[in-house]
C-alpha cells in the first residue's frame, strides 16, 4: 500500500487526506488607499481577505505574487498589472524595484510573513505602505489524529509547518513536500523533504504522489 498523502493546506484536494493546519482571521475593517496607485498581493488568501473587507480594492491594478494570487485577483474581476518570474524573498523584490520604481504600491498582507518585502523596498527607494489584513491562527488536534507512520505531508506555508510541529512529533518516516524554499527554510534539520516544481498546490500534489510511488509500503 503506498503512503497517504496529508495536505495541510485550508483547501481540500482530491487524492489526498485533508489536515488542515491553519485557519484565518480579519484584523481590518477598512482598507486605506490613501496615496496609493497599485496594490501587492503575495497570496491568494490576502485577495479573499481584501474582497471580504471592502470590495473597492478592484479599482486599483495589482502585483500578484503566484499564479494562484493572479488566478485569484482576475476570478473577482481584479487587473493585475504584472507577475514576477519569482517567487522568493530579494529576487522578487529586485523585480517589482526594476518595473514600479515610480509607482506607489500598498501592499495588503497578513500579520506574519516570511521575507520583509517592505523593508527591502524602501531600503532600494521604493513608496511602499503595508496594511495587515488578516492573520494565520493554528489549529488544534490531539495526539491520535497524527499523521500514519511513512505519510508524504505536504506543508503549502511556513505556518503550517510551524502548526504542524505545535500539534504532532515528527517521525524520522514521514517525507514533507514544500511549496517553494521559504517554506522549506521553516523545516526543522532532518526530514526527507522535496520541493514543488511551481508554487501551487497541484505541483505539490504531483511531487507527492511521485514520492508515494518510491517510498516503502506502509504495510
Amino acid at each position: 500500500m503506498n503512503p497517504r498523502i496529508y495536505l495541510t493546506s485550508p483547501v481540500e484536494y482530491p487524492g489526498t487526506i485533508p489536515l488542515p493546519m491553519i485557519r484565518f482571521a480579519l484584523v481590518a475593517d477598512r482598507i486605506d488607499y490613501q496615496g496609493c496607485d497599485t496594490l501587492m498581493f503575495t497570496s491568494k488568501q490576502a485577495v479573499l481577505s481584501a474582497e471580504a473587507i471592502d470590495p473597492d480594492w478592484k479599482r486599483l491594478p495589482a502585483i500578484a505574487i503566484g499564479p494562484a494570487t493572479q488566478r485569484q485577483i482576475e476570478t473577482l474581476g481584479g487587473e493585475v498589472l504584472f507577475r514576477p518570474d519569482s517567487f522568493y524573498g530579494e529576487s522578487l523584490a529586485q523585480e517589482v524595484v526594476k518595473r514600479f520604481r515610480e509607482r506607489k504600491l500598498l501592499y495588503l498582507r497578513p500579520k506574519k510573513v516570511s521575507f520583509d518585502s517592505r523593508g527591502y523596498l524602501e531600503r532600494m527607494g521604493i513608496t511602499l505602505k503595508d496594511q495587515i489584513l488578516y492573520e494565520t491562527r493554528c489549529r488544534d488536534y490531539t495526539p491520535e489524529e497524527a499523521p500514519e507512520p511513512g505519510s508524504v505531508i505536504v506543508f503549502t506555508s511556513p505556518s503550517t509547518i510551524h502548526c504542524f510541529l505545535e500539534n504532532f512529533a515528527w517521525r524520522d518516516d514521514y517525507h514533507a513536500v514544500v511549496i517553494g524554499r521559504s517554506t522549506l527554510a521553516h523545516l526543522p534539520e532532518g526530514p526527507s523533504f522535496s520541493v514543488a516544481e511551481e508554487p501551487t498546490i497541484a505541483a505539490c500534489i504531483a511531487r507527492a504522489r511521485q514520492w508515494a510511488e518510491i517510498l516503502p509500503d506502509t504495510k
